[in-house]
């Protein structure tokens, strides 16, 4: 491997790059975009996309593409190559201001919830300059924001930088107001921890479910899953550290910040986790990070697994969102120093983003609701389906005192002592990690770990950005006049903590006396895409989003008949591909099997009357009769999957899906997974969960 010092940003037209290679009043009109949010200029532009095709170039590309996030869930990218006629029938490599900033790929395929017609076909991708291009594959791949030819944003990404920018507005206005006058731009960075499984390619092309769904739709648990807890953090195995190191490579060339690897809980499943970034870098990196994951798997013969549950019985994949606030002038607006109790503007953020988890708890629970994320949350290897947040021994300390008027007696942090003479002791932390939490504080950031592992990150980072601004934003406005403002700051903090403490949980969240509590409480519960997904267009979420010129309400309409839309497509095709499984090979298999036993048993009686086939009559009896079940229950979900046509709306049609398709589906799944436990492994058409697991 190269020095990782010069592999690294090597396939990035970064800030080194950019400032060799541009005039240096355009290298500085650029920065002040990037960084103040200043509008592009167009001669800027043509500087910008001649110096970016030459060093394109350079690198051996011969085509650039506007990379950008639509409403599939997946990245998209449509290729144009750098040539252009000259006279005499030659060609010359040119890339102009213009096809750098807005690019015009047919939008007719697209998800857009009804928001345009088929035939209002345009669409514009436009050059986001705060996330720099990079190479893949001979090809120039240009971050970009995708919206409709009549405006509208059909992206992840463009919300995303809205909430960034309205959140800075806001937050500088805080500040001022605190004194901080230098404080001219704030930040959100976001650092994800991406969780994954490796399988290999042979069993995995041996499986349509995982094929077509993701998941495993069949599968009788393994002698062996993770009750030893001997994989998590184990000794990592020759072919996926081979895998490992080539990723970190691949990565670093695309300037991610890889830089922890482990094993997981399950078998056969791993985690990636990055540097903080600020949130639009992040979520394009997190983005190109799995795609990245795929391509390389491919070449050790493995196949990445993102699907959020692709073993029944294991724990399943998530995301962890650490989400921080941070000032042009390196200030982390979440660090409550060393002595928070004293610290006013630390109190108000966290005021601020107390009271907004608590009143829209809804929306962070729809914006990591899918069809994958239902599997996992509440099922004790992932946090609850319930919103809480967890502050910690101190902060939660800070948070009664200022609550209660009563004085603030801090956990100083203390010296752990190991009491073995060779090992060093070391300073313990003020407050333990509670990993059951699904919004948690953890020193200076909040980790919101309810993310599936397929999620594009930009949805809940937009949706936090905005409603903390919201709240700032009501905050700023009732302290703007006050004469005394530390007096009347300490008595809104007080008065909101006291009004939302509700949502702060520091306990257990995965006991039934939780469940029972946040009932109590009034939060929500809401354990599937269905239940949640509603509340995305109710009216104070609405208003937020308008209020704070992230969305209107057509565009939230939109993705909101998009999501129910997505959820019912996914559970209908994992219902046909179970259909077919059934259908096409398990019953064959069984047949056949039951087949063998009975003329094993013929056989016997042939050769003595006397000869026991009590084992093979026994088995032919019991795989009999769960078959006929089997075959029956198949039908049921087929005639379900038929009856979705005639179910009317998407919300109707999504909750028809898990009502009566999911619920038919496990019902499937248990008779089918019987069978697998007594057929022989010969006859059974599809590796088992033994040799998906552990075949690494």
């Amino acid at each position: 491997m190269a020095n990782v010092t010069e592999l690294f940003g090597s396939l990035v037209f970064d800030d080194k790059k950019m400032q060799e290679r541009l005039p240096r009043i355009t290298y500085k009109s650029l920065k002040k975009t990037v960084k103040n949010g200043e509008p592009l200029d167009i001669s800027v532009a043509n500087a910008v996309a001649n110096a970016m095709k030459d060093w394109a170039v350079e690198m051996g590309c011969t085509h650039y593409t506007h990379w950008f996030q639509p409403m599939t869930g997946v990245t998209a990218e449509k290729h144009d190559s750098f040539i252009f006629p000259t006279e005499g029938g030659g060609i010359i490599m040119e890339f102009s201001g213009k096809e750098l900033i807005k690019g015009e790929p047919d939008a007719s395929s697209f998800p857009s919830g009804g928001i345009r017609a088929t035939f209002e076909a345009r669409g514009y991708t436009t050059w986001d300059p705060t996330s720099p291009a990079f190479i893949r594959d001979k090809t120039l791949y240009i971050p970009t924001a995708f919206c409709s030819y009549t405006g509208e944003v059909l992206d992840k990404k463009t919300p995303l930088l809205r909430s960034m920018e309205r959140l800075s507005s806001v937050a500088v206005q805080m500040l001022h107001l605190l004194g901080k006058e230098d404080v001219t731009r704030v930040t959100t960075t976001v650092g994800p921890e991406q969780e994954y499984f490796l399988i290999d390619k042979t069993m995995y092309d041996k499986r349509p479910d995982l094929i077509y769904t993701g998941r495993t739709l069949f599968g009788a648990p393994a002698p062996k899953g993770q009750e030893l807890e001997d994989h998590y953090f184990g000794s990592i195995k020759t072919r996926v550290s081979a895998f490992m190191n080539e990723l970190d490579e691949e990565l670093w060339k695309l300037g991610v910040f890889a830089k922890t690897k482990h094993n997981e809980v399950a078998p056969s499943q791993h985690e990636l986790a990055p540097i903080f970034e600020t949130s639009n870098i992040a979520t394009d990196h997190n983005e190109l990070t799995m795609e990245v994951m795929k391509k390389v798997a491919e070449r050790h013969g493995l196949v990445c697994l993102l699907h959020e549950k692709p073993f029944a019985g294991v724990n399943g994949s998530g995301k962890h969102n650490n989400w921080s606030i941070s000032t042009n002038t390196g200030e982390n607006l979440l660090d409550p120093g060393k002595e928070p109790q004293n610290n006013l503007q630390f109190q108000i953020f966290l005021a601020a983003v107390v009271k907004a988890v608590h009143e829209y708890q809804d929306l962070l629970r729809l914006t990591v609701a899918s069809a994958g994320n239902d599997h996992r949350l509440g099922a004790n290897e992932a946090p609850p389906a319930i919103i809480s947040m967890y502050l910690g021994d101190d902060l939660g300390a800070l948070v009664d005192s200022i609550v209660n008027g009563t004085e603030y007696n801090g956990k100083d942090k203390s010296e752990m002592e190991t009491k073995v003479n060779v090992l060093p002791d070391f300073q313990k932390d003020s407050s333990d990690r509670n990993r059951t939490s699904p919004f948690a504080f953890t020193g200076n950031k909040f980790e919101f770990r309810a993310l599936g592992s397929s999620l594009n990150i930009a949805c809940p980072n937009y949706m936090l950005n905005t409603m903390v601004a919201q709240e700032l934003s009501e905050f700023y406005e009732e302290l703007r006049n006050k004469s005394d403002l530390v007096q009347a700051a300490k008595a809104l903090i007080k008065k909101t903590l006291t009004e939302h403490k509700n949502i702060i949980f520091n306990g257990d969240n995965y006991s039934d006396e939780w469940v029972a509590e946040a009932e109590k409480r009034g939060l929500c519960n809401y354990r599937s895409l269905p239940e949640a997904m509603p509340h995305y267009v109710d009216r104070k979420n609405i208003d937020l989003f308008e209020k704070n010129g992230i969305l209107n309400e057509a565009e939230i309409r939109a993705r909101y008949e998009i999501e129910l839309e997505h959820y019912t497509k996914q559970i209908r095709i994992e219902a046909l591909t179970m259909v077919d499984m059934a259908e096409k090979n398990i019953t064959p298999a069984v047949i056949s099997f039951v087949n063998e036993l009975t003329d094993a048993a013929l056989a016997k009686k042939t050769l003595s009357s006397s000869v026991s086939v009590y084992v093979e009559t026994s088995l032919v009896e019991e795989l009999s009769e769960k078959l006929e079940a089997f075959v029956k229950k198949t039908k049921e979900l087929k005639d379900a999957v038929s009856g979705l046509a005639s179910v009317e709306g998407a919300l109707e049609k999504a909750s028809y899906c898990r009502e009566k398709i999911f619920a038919l589906m496990g019902e499937l799944r248990e008779l089918g997974d019987a069978m697998e436990q007594k057929t022989s492994a010969k006859e059974w058409p599809y590796p088992s969960y033994g040799e998906l697991l552990f075949g690494v």
